[in-house]
């Protein structure tokens, strides 16, 4: 069995430390961290794979499956900056990580929902669909703003 050198790990170790930072920042409206899919907490593992969404190729998505096995799907423009993100799955994803800074603001607009199984949140610049029942979540966040000409949440899947 070989050893680890010394060297090798610290270079493993700041791989580690500066996939974990840009996976932090990949929020809604921020730009796309190109190790997005990684992260040391969990929060997004593998099956990130960016590819055109066929919306005349203006939007990249890259799909990830997180811990609780739930697929979440982030839509770039061409110069990297994420729009929105869709979800399905047996668990809600972490709301906190996907949203960012926005994340308080969709929090007071949740609490002020009628439902706690459906809700729709409408703060500034930002859109909040989220619901369904046990075992079946779905939901979508996006920046109606800055989606490209042409474009409607209703093409993201």
């Amino acid at each position: 069995m070989r050893s680890v050198t010394p060297t090798l790990a610290a270079r493993l170790a700041a791989l580690v430390v500066s996939a974990a930072t840009c996976a932090a920042n990949a929020q809604l409206g921020g730009a796309r961290a190109p190790s997005a899919g990684l992260s040391t907490n969990g929060a997004l593992t593998a099956h990130a794979l960016a590819q055109p969404t066929g919306v005349d190729s203006v939007l990249n998505v890259t799909t990830s499956v997180d811990d609780g096995g739930t697929t979440i799907r982030e839509y770039t423009t061409q110069a990297g900056q994420i729009v929105a993100y869709t979800w399905s799955g047996p668990t809600m994803p972490d709301l906190h990580t996907l949203l960012g800074a926005r994340f308080e603001a969709f929090q007071t607009g949740a609490a002020s929902s009628p439902s706690r199984h459906a809700g729709h949140v409408a703060r500034g610049d930002f859109i909040v669909e989220s619901g369904g029942q046990m075992r079946g979540y779905i939901g979508r966040a996006w920046l109606p703003n800055a989606l490209p000409a042409g474009v409607s949440i209703d093409d993201l899947r």
